[in-house]
C-alpha cells in the first residue's frame, strides 16, 4: 500500500498544470478513455504476441530440423572425407606400383629390341659359342610370353587406376557438394537464429512498454482515497473469506472426526459381537465333541465288556469240551482242527503280541500233518508277507479258512480238496504253532462255533 501511495503521489505531482486544473470528473473521464485505448492496444499486442509466438515456435521447429540435417550432412561429409583419404592412399600405392612395373617392362623391351636388331648372319658370326647363342635364343623365346603377361597385367592395373581416379573425382565432387550444402544449412540456421532473437526482442520490448503504460494509467484512474478504500475493502473481504474457510475447515474436520469415531465404535461393536458368536459356537462344538466322546467311550466300554464276556463263555465251553475229551484233538463244534495239538489261544483272547486274536492257535508236534477242516477249493498257497507259508481254502456260502505257520505245502491253487484231506506239513523241529482263522463274507468268526453257526462280531 505504501508503494502504491508513493507511485500515485508521484504521478499526480508529475501531471501538467492544465491537467491539475481540470475537474476531477473530466480528469477521470480522460484517464478512463486512455485506459480503454490502452486496453485495446494491449489486446492487439497480445494477439501480435501470440502470432509472434507461433512464428517463434515454427522457427524453433525449422531450427531443430536444420540442426538434424546439418548433423546428418556433417556425418556424411566425415564419411566422404574418410573415403577420399582411403582412395587417395590407394591411388598413391597403385601409381607407385605401376611406375616400378613400367620401368621394369621398359628395360626388358629395350633388351629385346636390341636382340631383335641383330641379323641371323651376325648372330652366327658373334664370338660366343653356339651353345651360348642357343641359350640366348631360348631365353628370348621364354621371355616373350612372360613379358606379354606382365604387359597385360600392367594394362589391367592401369584400368583399375583409372577407375580409382574416377571414384576419387566423384567422391571429391560429392564432398564439395556436401560442404556447400552444410554451409548453406549453417547460413540458414544463422539467419533463423537472428530472426528469432529479433522477434523475441521486439515482442519483449513492446510488452514492457505497454505494461508500463497500463500501470501508469491505472495509477491515474483513481485518487488515494479510492485506492485506500478499495484496499481496505479487499482486506476485509480477504479476512472474512479466510474466516469462512477456516470455519468450514474446522466443521469439516469435526464431521470427519465424528464419522471416524462412529465407524470405530461400529467396528468395535461388530468385532465384539463376532467374538461373542465365535465363543458361543466354540462352546457348542466343544459340548458336542465331549458328548460324542462320552458316547463313543460308553459304546467302546460296552463292546469291550461284551467281548470279554463272550470270550469268557467261549473259554468255559472249550474247557468243558476239553474236560469231556481229554485225550483227543481239540474239537470245534463237532469238527476237528486242521492239526492235532494243544489249543493255546482262543478266538477273542490276547495273543502273545497283546493283540486280540481273530482265530485260534494250536501248538502241534514237529512235522504234524495239516488237513482241510472242510471240503473246498485252494485259492492261495504260498508265502505271504510276515506270515510264512499259508493256505486259503474256499468252502462256499461265503466261508474261507486261513491256515498259517506251515513248514511245507503239499497242494496247489485251484485244486479241489475234501474234508480231512492232507494239505501240508508243519515245520520239522520244535513245537510249531498252527494258526487257523475262519472267515464268513470277509469277516473273522469264532472257529469254535463251526460252519453254519450264527455269525460272531467281526474283528477286522
Amino acid at each position: 500500500m505504501l508503494a502504491g501511495f508513493v507511485v500515485i503521489a508521484g504521478l499526480i505531482i508529475a501531471q501538467p498544470a492544465n491537467a491539475q486544473s481540470e475537474a476531477p470528473k473530466d480528469t477521470l473521464k480522460r484517464v478512463e478513455q486512455q485506459l480503454q485505448t490502452g486496453k485495446q492496444r494491449q489486446q492487439q499486442l497480445e494477439r501480435q504476441s501470440q502470432a509472434l509466438q507461433t512464428e517463434l515456435d515454427t522457427l524453433r521447429g525449422r531450427l531443430i530440423a536444420l540442426a538434424d540435417q546439418a548433423r546428418g550432412q556433417e556425418q556424411t561429409l566425415d564419411q566422404l572425407e574418410d573415403s577420399l583419404t582411403a582412395l587417395e592412399a590407394e591411388e598413391r600405392e597403385r601409381s607407385a606400383g605401376l611406375d616400378a612395373e613400367r620401368q621394369q617392362i621398359a628395360t626388358l623391351l629395350a633388351a629385346l629390341q636390341r636382340l631383335a636388331r641383330i641379323p641371323p648372319e651376325a648372330a652366327l658370326a658373334r664370338p660366343e659359342s653356339p651353345v651360348d647363342t642357343l641359350r640366348s635364343a631360348l631365353l628370348l623365346r621364354d621371355a616373350v610370353p612372360a613379358l606379354r603377361a606382365r604387359a597385360d597385367a600392367l594394362s589391367q592395373a592401369l584400368t583399375a587406376l583409372a577407375d580409382t581416379r574416377g571414384k576419387l573425382v566423384d567422391q571429391r565432387a560429392k564432398a564439395l557438394a556436401a560442404r556447400v550444402a552444410l554451409t548453406e544449412k549453417q547460413d540458414e540456421m544463422n539467419r533463423l537464429i537472428a530472426r528469432r532473437e529479433e522477434l523475441s526482442r521486439q515482442t519483449e520490448e513492446e510488452r514492457v512498454q505497454v505494461g508500463q503504460r497500463m500501470a501508469d494509467l491505472s495509477g491515474q484512474a483513481t485518487d488515494l482515497r479510492q485506492l485506500m478504500e478499495r484496499i481496505e475493502a479487499e482486506r476485509r473481504a480477504a479476512i472474512e473469506a479466510a474466516a469462512r474457510r477456516e470455519a468450514e475447515r474446522r466443521e469439516a474436520e469435526r464431521k470427519e472426526a465424528a464419522k471416524r469415531e462412529a465407524e470405530k465404535r461400529e467396528a468395535e461393536r461388530r468385532l465384539a459381537a463376532q467374538k461373542e458368536a465365535e465363543r458361543k459356537e466354540a462352546e457348542r462344538k466343544l459340548a458336542e465333541l465331549r458328548a460324542a466322546e462320552q458316547k463313543i467311550a460308553e459304546q467302546k466300554a460296552a463292546e469291550e465288556k461284551r467281548a470279554k464276556d463272550e470270550a469268557a463263555r467261549e473259554a468255559a465251553r472249550e474247557r468243558e469240551l476239553a474236560a469231556k475229551s481229554p485225550d483227543g484233538p481239540p474239537a470245534v463244534s463237532g469238527m476237528v482242527l486242521p492239526a492235532a495239538g494243544k489249543l493255546t489261544t482262543r478266538f477273542g483272547e490276547a495273543d502273545r503280541y497283546g493283540a486280540t486274536s481273530r482265530g485260534v492257535t494250536v501248538q502241534t508236534r514237529a512235522g504234524a500233518t495239516v488237513v482241510a477242516p472242510r471240503g473246498g477249493t485252494i485259492v492261495f498257497a504260498g508265502p505271504f508277507k510276515g506270515y510264512g507259508l499259508i493256505l486259503i481254502v474256499e468252502h462256499g456260502n461265503g466261508y474261507h479258512s486261513l491256515i498259517a505257520g506251515l513248514g511245507r505245502i503239499e497242494t496247489a491253487v485251484g485244486r479241489k480238496v475234501a474234508s480231512g484231506e492232507p494239505l501240508a506239513v508243519m515245520p520239522p523241529d520244535g513245537n510249531p504253532d498252527l494258526y487257523f482263522e475262519l472267515r464268513r463274507n470277509g469277516q473273522p468268526i469264532n472257529p469254535q462255533r463251526g460252519f453254519g453257526a450264527p455269525e460272531g462280531k467281526g474283528q477286522g
